[in-house]
């Protein structure tokens, strides 16, 4: 192992960035040009296609036959354009990547001649096997069907020689077992209350569309390193590794000067991405050595989402051009921060107003409050619901960790913004209010926009802060799916604007005007949800403290994160808003479950082999040639002076010992408490067994380890050093 280790160094010291010449000097030649966009659907349909096309995306009517044969002969030539000789559907399983199955243009004739075709029936909907993906006992092994169908909202595109189709995933029976199902139930359920809420202020509002922004983290390492780190190879994070003298500590990396070899990365998957119509913007260094990060325009959350999902493959492929490899698990180096995946996410309406932008008039301030103060409160009430959605086994390293927000969850507004949220609740009476009070109130409003000129800084230990005109939810972590995230925060904010509609037309009902009503309810949410609110330091034990007393919940472990899905709070929301039905949430949560477990067991395995079989042989082998020079020392020398000059080779040689001894007596408990585990029935109490019994001996194996990595002699240490991984480029 030192030899690959070595070899790979000496690799990595001989690379050199690759020249990416652009496909053109102007952007627009050949931005989307592997997507099937509306404006080529028009090239490639006829007119009638084109409008019932139109008509199935916009008015939920259904395609026939006849016209899905015509798009399908449409989509097929445009993508052999393209060089496609295969075409898949497109799906979001849960298992928090892609799917894909490739059949090709082929067919049997009416005369028994091969020939290319690509019927409607095959672009609607496919068959892939249900029983092999993560379905959390809604399949039976034995029971493989389940159905793909081709979501309309999202393009198609080519990738290499394939066509891909983006498409929902459901069981025989109708269930969901993928992420796009319910995502595509939430931001319709936004949609429709949303609207409804609009038209209190604005008639001419018929849709309401969900906006999201992802920033995506991730490491750049070394190929060669990379394989000769098999817990990174296998776990996509390391298991062991003593700090680096340097790693962050100067604040040197983060927004410095891009690598050479880097820069060149980057340059081609932005040109890539830029193909599939990914409108990717920004890119720079992040915080730790070697990390980074690509951020896109804001775009409508189902196609952004598909849009992230695709850039994650994107970005491992290409990596592999450049003799990289990608880590987006959330923690893959201790000590240095972790990656996440900020999701920006606002609303906004048909004619083009940001729900969460103030506005210039009382009336266009009031519907921003309604908006603001609404979220704010579905954050408080569904605090653990958002929370189950962002925590998995690589999310638990980063929460928490002062590198990234808090388990806590706390809405960031700003000084100002909250104190005129507060000086709102002190001028809404109780009482039918005057007609000075409400002309009073709404000239206050109308101040938001300077208000907001000095409180839009950003709170970077807030989960969930304001930043002028979105909500910026930063506990996402760099690997997941943000569908996740996006599910369970708009199916909160659809359940709360339900709940104040129901208030507000109540109100309205016994005689108060619709204003007077909006405000009042708007006060009453304002001092329902004020414990969530929180300006300072998320990382202190202060806020930790403190948000005990506001009744605010911290949950760092998974398991229990994961078990509030099924809280009555998250049922009320979930299953109360149509998203999921009790079977498909139950199931959901199995699988998350089940995916903490396997990846710990995973994660546990393999530090058992490296410890064992890498790490004490390394450490032993070294230990022996220690006593091998005691033994030289001690013909050289008289038994003082002996004594004198191998006192410090006696401590080292016991030293590596008592590590040895400690590593392999922890590795034998580890095993058992991992057959434990196994053994356990049910997922939760499984996924329980693994995170308090097989977690914590595994952080004291790797005490031991890193601390044999200080004392062993460099040159046999079998594993690239962090140093190594992280500093070279």
């Amino acid at each position: 192992m030192a030899t690959l280790r070595f070899d790979a160094l000496r690799e990595v010291a001989q690379r050199k960035p690759l020249e990416i010449p652009l496909p053109s000097d102007k952007l627009s030649d050949y931005y989307g040009i592997n997507v099937f966009t509306k404006e080529k659907m028009q090239d490639y349909l006829s007119a009638e296609a084109f409008k019932a096309f139109k008509a199935a995306v916009e008015q939920g009517v259904l395609l026939d036959r006849n016209v899905a044969d015509q798009i399908a002969i449409g989509m097929q030539k445009w993508a052999k354009e393209r060089g496609a000789t295969h075409y898949t559907h497109w799906f979001q399983p849960l298992t928090d990547g892609t799917a894909e199955k490739h059949d090709g243009f082929i067919d049997f004739g009416d005369d028994g001649d091969i020939i290319e075709r690509f019927s409607g029936k095959l672009l609607i909907q496919q068959e892939p096997d249900a029983s092999s993906f993560p379905n959390g006992g809604i399949r039976n092994t034995f029971e493989a069907r389940g159905y793909t169908a081709w979501d309309l909202s999202s393009p198609a595109f080519v990738v290499g020689t394939t066509l891909c189709i983006p498409t929902i995933f459901i069981s025989y029976t109708g269930e969901a077992l993928d992420y796009k199902t319910p995502l595509l139930k939430a931001i319709s359920a936004v949609d429709k209350i949303a609207v409804e809420i609009c038209q209190y202020f604005d008639k001419n509002v018929t849709k309401v569309n969900t906006n999201l922004g992802w920033e995506q983290e991730y490491f750049l390492v070394d190929r060669a390193l990379y394989i000769a780190r098999p817990d990174l190879f296998l776990t996509g994070r390391t298991l062991m590794g003593h700090a680096s003298a340097k790693d962050q500590q100067l604040e040197d990396h983060y927004f410095g000067s891009i690598p050479a070899r880097v820069t060149a990365y980057m340059h081609d998957v932005e040109i890539e991405a830029h193909k599939l119509g990914i409108p990717l913007k920004t890119r720079h260094n992040e915080v730790a050595p070697n990390q980074f990060e690509f951020a896109p325009i804001y775009e409508e959350a189902n196609l952004a989402n598909d849009h992230n999902q695709l850039m994650m493959d994107l970005m491992k492929r290409v990596a592999r051009k450049h003799n990289f490899h990608v880590l987006l698990h959330e923690k893959p180096f201790a000590g240095v921060n972790g990656s996440g995946k900020h999701n920006n996410w606002s609303l906004t309406t048909d004619n083009g107003i940001n729900l969460l932008s103030p506005a210039k008039t009382p009336k266009g301030n009031m519907l921003f409050l309604t908006f603001l103060v609404n979220v704010m409160t579905a954050v408080y009430k569904s605090q653990d619901l958002l929370r189950a959605s962002i925590m998995s086994a690589g999310n638990t390293y980063r929460l928490g960790a002062n590198e990234a927000p808090p388990a806590i969850l706390s809405v960031f507004l700003g000084r100002n913004l909250s104190a005129m949220l507060d000086n709102l609740v002190e001028r809404v009476s109780d009482t039918k209010m005057t007609p000075e009070e409400k002309t009073a109130l709404k000239l206050g409003i109308a101040r938001i926009p300077e208000i907001m000129v000095d409180s839009t800084d950003r709170n970077r230990t807030s989960p969930f802060a304001f930043t002028g005109n979105r909500f910026e939810f930063r506990a996402v972590g760099s690997s997941a799916n943000c569908a996740a995230s996006i599910i369970a925060l708009n199916s909160a904010v659809a359940h709360q604007l339900n709940l104040f509609k129901k208030d507000v037309d109540s109100l309205i009902e016994q005689g108060i005007g619709k204003d007077e009503a909006i405000f009042q309810t708007l006060k009453k949410l304002i001092i329902e949800s004020k414990p969530v609110r929180f300006e300072g330091d998320g990382y202190s034990q202060e806020w930790r403290d403190e948000a005990m007393r506001r009744g605010l919940t911290n949950i760092t472990s998974a398991p229990e994160a994961i078990s509030k899905y099924l809280s009555e709070q998250s049922k009320e929301v979930l299953i109360g808003e149509g998203i999921f039905d009790e079977r498909e949430l139950a199931s959901r949560v199995e699988v998350e479950y089940e995916k903490f477990s396997k990846k710990v067991q995973i994660e546990s395995r393999v530090l058992g082999d490296l410890a064992i079989n890498h790490i004490v042989p390394t450490a032993v082998a070294y230990q022996n040639r220690l006593i091998d020079n005691l033994c030289g020392l001690k013909k050289l020398f008289d038994e003082s002076e002996f004594d004198v000059l191998s006192a410090d080779r006696k401590d080292l040689i016991k030293e590596i010992s008592s590590h040895v001894t400690n590593i392999k007596r922890l590795v034998r408990e580890m095993t058992e408490a991992r057959k434990n585990a196994n053994i356990l029935e049910h997922e939760q109490d499984k996924a329980l067994a693994y995170d308090k019994n097989v977690r914590p001996i595994m952080s004291a194996i790797r005490t031991h380890i890193d601390a044999l990595e200080l004392v062993v002699d460099n040159a046999m240490w079998p594993l690239p050093k962090y140093r190594e991984i992280l500093f070279s480029r």
